[in-house]
């Protein structure tokens, strides 16, 4: 049993810190310590609380597995990860890394090989958070196509989806081919309807799209396998420009200050992080004009760049890039007052005609011009002092890019040329080049 006084003096500390029976007994710098210790139990408790009720609400991967496996089991899906996540248990989710609820992603590993699982699941919130509800839900992902369809009929559904995505382009008939090739997982030169089910749901995902149409792209995640709507990607080592985030609850306690001067404490050389904004440059011209037409980035976050241990770019997250076909059919006759109604995204802004009140369809600010300004910090700190103003030069340049594209692809490439030259002047011949 505990002493008397002992429990006295343990429930003035944790309830009463600030009594005046306390106050009268122990020397005013003993309060204080006391306080301190306090406060300190009650923010950690308070972390804590927030730690387990974020992850609770956004962690739903087990959901995500019931769910594709239940599918794959009645024969409804099909997929090329589909044995290894439901019978041989070789591929496993380990550590959540979502910041949406219902669209998940996990690192894991597939025969120890270290990938990324991402799974798109309803609102919680539009759900009576039985797991029947749930399967009923999930099952309209997989309602096209219908028991019937021919493969003429499929490819022809496939060809007008991508028409509509991404635009009229006449090398859609190529990427036609190879979505059916990836569907046809068993290779038999056929696609069955549990595996015609499968990518059609995964084509609805603007991030997978774009990742089967970008595939060849080096600095594209690799696309390992699906089943379902869920799909695995290659892990990339560091998923962000920066090492430290701070996570929304916490940013009221942490000043900017504080976390921009720790990150750049943590941040590579200076010339490992020119490598990588070289190979990101080379994402923006990769994007511009590709095989199967023009993409936007529509939120420019050192969140959604990443770079592996070889310090080459590859995009954690693709998301936030959309085909301009898409932004443009967003913004077609959409009703506004102000530009900020034209807004696709988080930043793919055009002007608002404000004597018919209807959006205009090209977005002002190209790609370069929203990746120069992520990079006026990553790359400006720690920069060479013979070569920082001429870097601060053609940075400003580059932010200010504006004007409609059709209107400036040659500004354009010459602005990203002469800040891709730069760079690589200064690390070309090294050990980081």
């Amino acid at each position: 049993m505990m002493p008397r006084a002992l429990r006295r003096l343990v429930h003035l500390v944790l309830f009463c810190p600030l009594s005046k029976g306390l106050q009268s007994r122990l020397p005013a710098i003993k309060v204080k310590y006391l306080l301190l210790a306090w406060l300190g139990i009650l923010i950690t408790s308070w972390v804590i609380y927030m730690q387990y009720a974020s992850y609770s609400e956004l962690c739903r991967g087990h959901v995500c597995h019931m769910v594709i496996c239940d599918h794959y089991r009645r024969g409804i899906i099909s997929g090329s990860s589909c044995k290894a996540l439901c019978d041989q248990r070789t591929l496993t989710l380990q550590h959540c890394m979502s910041t949406s609820s219902t669209h998940q992603v996990y690192s894991g590993l597939w025969k120890e090989r270290p990938v990324v699982i991402k799974c798109g699941i309803e609102d919680p919130v539009k759900t009576d958070g039985a797991p029947d509800s749930v399967l009923r839900q999930e099952m309209s992902l997989f309602d096209k196509p219908t028991r019937g369809t021919s493969m003429d009929e499929f490819k022809e559904m496939l060809h007008s989806f991508l028409k509509a995505n991404l635009g009229e382009q006449p090398s859609l008939s190529a990427l036609v081919d190879r979505v059916i090739t990836l569907a046809d997982v068993n290779q038999d030169g056929k696609v069955s309807l549990a595996e015609a089910k499968s990518i059609w749901a995964l084509l609805q995902i603007s991030e997978f799209l774009l990742m089967v149409a970008l595939q060849e792209r080096e600095h594209t995640p690799k696309l390992l396998g699906f089943c379902g709507d869920l799909y695995v990607t290659e892990r990339v080592g560091h998923s962000s420009l920066y090492r430290l985030e701070v996570p929304h609850y916490l940013k009221a306690l942490v000043p900017e200050a504080l976390s921009s001067s720790l990150n750049h404490w943590l941040a590579p050389a200076w010339p490992r992080r020119a490598r990588i904004t070289i190979g990101l440059l080379e994402f923006v011209e990769e994007v511009f004009h590709g095989s199967y037409g023009s993409f936007l980035i529509c939120d420019a976050s050192p969140h959604h760049v990443g770079y592996n241990s070889k310090y080459d770019c590859k995009m954690a997250n693709l998301r936030s890039v959309a085909s301009e076909a898409v932004v443009r059919g967003f913004l077609r006759g959409r009703r506004c007052e102000t530009n900020a109604d034209c807004t696709y995204g988080r930043d793919c802004t055009a002007t608002c005609d404000r004597l018919v009140k209807q959006c205009n369809t090209e977005v002002v600010q190209p790609n370069l011009a929203k990746v120069c300004v992520l990079l006026q910090d990553f790359l400006l700190f720690g920069a060479p002092s013979d070569l920082r103003g001429d870097l601060e030069k053609q940075l400003r340049t580059c932010v200010t890019l504006s004007g409609l594209a059709s209107q400036m692809e040659v500004h354009h490439s010459l602005v990203l040329n002469n800040l891709k030259t730069l760079l690589w002047k200064k690390i070309s011949n090294t050990q980081y080049s």
